[in-house]
């Protein structure tokens, strides 16, 4: 109830896209009742429901989020194999990853899959990871790791943008930039 009324006031305050996400959503046992909820605001406004997953306990629940009004999903996704997914995420979980992803693109969800490079774990699969953009309808957004001293996180894991979209033009050379939303998050 708290959360639908928060979302009714910044919706009635102009917001047109809510996004689920922080921690991993689909834990939540009435993520379709808040979704429903939440597709009761498109008379004031909304336009767009989303979600940000780590896709491990999504798949199953998709065709009722979509039902109840879900028009968008991202997918954080580090790395397409199968040990590096099993060290990074202390799981073998990959295969359900995939099969989330898989089962979105059946249901005709648009997805992204947020992919953070990090250096000397997968800056090695930029291009697999491009690749599965030509063999699917989806998108591949490469985010920059970002190093805080505060954690430890060292700035010699840092892949530059530059660096990822070198690599994309050498293997592309015809790449061209997209025209995005001017509000969308990622450029180029």
């Amino acid at each position: 109830d708290e959360m639908l009324r928060i979302a009714t006031a910044f919706v009635d305050a102009g917001v047109n896209k809510i996004r689920l996400t922080g921690g991993e959503p689909a834990v939540r046992k009435d993520l379709v009742d808040v979704v429903a909820a939440l597709d009761g605001l498109r008379p004031r406004g909304l336009d767009e429901i989303s979600i940000t997953s780590n896709g491990l306990a999504l798949a199953k629940k998709l065709p009722a989020l979509q039902a109840a009004g879900l028009d968008r999903l991202n997918v954080s996704l580090d790395t397409l194999e199968r040990e590096k997914f099993n060290t990074l995420t202390r799981r073998d979980a990959l295969p359900k990853v995939l099969e989330t992803i898989d089962q979105a693109l059946g249901l005709g969800l648009p997805l992204k899959v947020n992919c953070v490079l990090m250096r000397g774990t997968n800056e090695d699969e930029v291009l697999d990871f491009a690749a599965m953009t030509a063999a699917r309808p989806l998108d591949v957004r490469f985010i920059e790791y970002m190093p805080f001293d505060g954690n430890a996180w060292a700035l010699k894991r840092l892949v530059p943008f530059k660096e990822a979209i070198g690599r994309l033009r050498e293997a592309y050379p015809g790449l061209q930039p997209i025209i995005t939303d001017k509000h969308d998050v990622a450029t180029s």
